[in-house]
């Protein structure tokens, strides 16, 4: 039961940010093919060292919204980006990349509080 209310979040995370973007924002979204312009390595490197990987990579950065994310939530400022670029060729990517960013926010979140409890 947990497992499946965590999907519906990440659904509804997903359905509510490409809402925003294109309805609050007028953001359009891309045709882009992640395949074309990275390969699995950098798949790799952006689900393990996000804030490397966005500093030190083609990633567009800038604006207030970015640098805030890249501190604070670097997990869902990617899954945001992959929204707005890579969701109309490449959905499933997109979707693993919000499952990425919800299970790694809050086990991060979540080993930073226990380590405040155990100290004296």
């Amino acid at each position: 039961m947990k497992t499946l209310l965590r999907f519906v979040f990440v659904f509804f995370m997903i359905s509510l940010t490409t809402l925003l973007l294109t309805e609050g924002f007028g953001v359009k979204l891309m045709f882009e093919n992640f395949w074309n312009h990275h390969g699995f390595f950098f798949l790799v490197a952006i689900a393990a060292f996000p804030r490397l990987t966005l500093l030190f990579s083609s990633v567009p950065f800038g604006g207030l919204f970015w640098w805030l994310g890249f501190f604070f939530a670097p997990r869902i400022l990617v899954a945001v980006l992959a929204t707005i670029t890579y969701w109309n060729e490449n959905p499933f990517l997109v979707v693993i990349s919000w499952l990425v960013a919800m299970g790694g926010e809050s086990s991060e979140k979540m080993v930073v509080i226990n380590r405040g409890n155990a100290l004296p």
